[in-house]
């Protein structure tokens, strides 16, 4: 397995598995100079954390980053910083009994058929538990882009049927952050718990969308033809396990209108030049505006579920998978997306910055 770096300068490597001792993160090509403490990273994976509420899987990992390299005196030393993250809340016993199982929606059989084993234990390379490693970094990612006045903001838009439609721009990050599910509007927010609550009683679980919007985004950002902006956000978001669907801007929608609906007429600023509206999502042949980059990814409902589901085993004996009881899964895989879409989006925006600018 070849592929677990992601970036062109500023380039992340992770590691470990769901069930494993630990798992981590390298990462190489960051400046020298900035500021950085575990605190810093701490705070981005309490966002992510699961056990929070009955809406998440109940696993509780404390994920305590250790910083093993790269940092002296409070600040990165150019050289390649390593991160650890120790399994704490480990129960293998539930995956025991299904080993066997292909169980549907999961990876179990594609790799078994690439590379002839496969780690059960909690979905082991291919669990969600990775995505701990991408919010580390991000965390890293974001003090950078913060310097350069960059603001990633994701938020839960929609579960199911149930969507919000609060204007991007009048979303605050406190707002999403002291909300349960991390969704802005508390009404549709009600709705939703209520949702979820009927969705874990009947042991089934529900897809969602993250929505994202960064504002403070300099003009020139993303190289034609094949380090395009939206390229790289749809490599880097579609990535993310359980992801399904990705846009940008007017993204499908789009589809419908006219040239003349959706092109964004040129105008003067006193700084500059801006455009009226932003249908293209801050992005012109890969390059950003300056405008606010905005768009969404789509999530699939978690695989892992109380019903019984019909499959086969590895030898291909046609069975009935149920779930051990106690097996613990999230109802919902979007809440918990929210923090590694905005981990993502500052991995991309901080190389395609280096990319294109240096630093600082």
């Amino acid at each position: 397995m070849a592929s677990n770096s992601f970036g062109n300068l500023f380039r992340i490597t992770t590691w470990g598995e769901s069930h494993g001792k630990a798992i981590g993160v390298v990462i190489d090509g960051c400046p020298a100079g900035i500021s950085l403490n575990e605190a810093d990273i701490q705070e981005e994976l309490k966002f992510r954390a699961p056990g929070a509420n009955p809406y998440t899987s109940p696993r509780k990992e404390e994920d305590h980053a250790e910083i093993l390299s790269g940092v002296f005196e409070g600040k990165t030393t150019g050289t390649p910083i390593s991160i650890i993250l120790y399994n704490k809340d480990v129960d293998t016993s539930k995956y025991e009994p299904i080993k066997d199982v292909l169980r549907p929606g999961h990876a179990n059989y594609t790799y078994l058929k690439k590379y002839g084993i496969f780690d059960y234990r909690g979905g082991g390379r291919a669990s969600g538990r990775e995505t701990a490693c991408r919010v580390a970094a991000g965390a890293l990612a974001k003090k950078i882009l913060n310097l350069k006045g960059i603001k990633i903001l994701a938020y839960l838009k929609q579960i199911s049927s149930l969507q919000t439609q609060i204007p991007l721009e009048t979303i605050s990050q406190e707002n999403v952050r002291k909300s349960p599910l991390f969704c802005p509007d508390p009404e549709i927010e009600a709705q939703m718990i209520s949702l979820l609550t009927e969705i874990k009683e009947k042991g089934d679980s529900v897809g969602g969308v993250v929505a994202f919007y960064v504002t403070g985004v300099p003009v020139g950002l993303g190289d034609p033809i094949y380090e395009k902006i939206e390229a790289n956000l749809a490599k880097g978001l579609l990535s993310i396990p359980a992801s399904k669907g990705f846009e940008i801007g007017s993204g499908f929608e789009g589809a419908l209108w006219r040239g003349s609906q959706h092109n964004d007429p040129f105008i003067p600023q006193e700084n500059g030049i801006a455009t009226s509206s932003n249908h293209s999502g801050g992005l012109l042949g890969g390059i950003t505006t300056g405008m606010p980059l905005f768009g969404k990814v789509a999530f699939k409902p978690p695989s892992s579920i109380q019903l019984p589901q019909k499959t086969t085993t590895i030898a291909g004996v046609e069975t009935t998978l149920e779930l051990p009881q106690g097996s613990r899964h999230d109802p919902c895989l979007a809440i918990r997306a929210v923090p590694v879409v905005e981990a993502m989006i500052a991995l991309v925006l901080v190389d395609s910055l280096l990319l294109s600018n240096g630093y600082p």
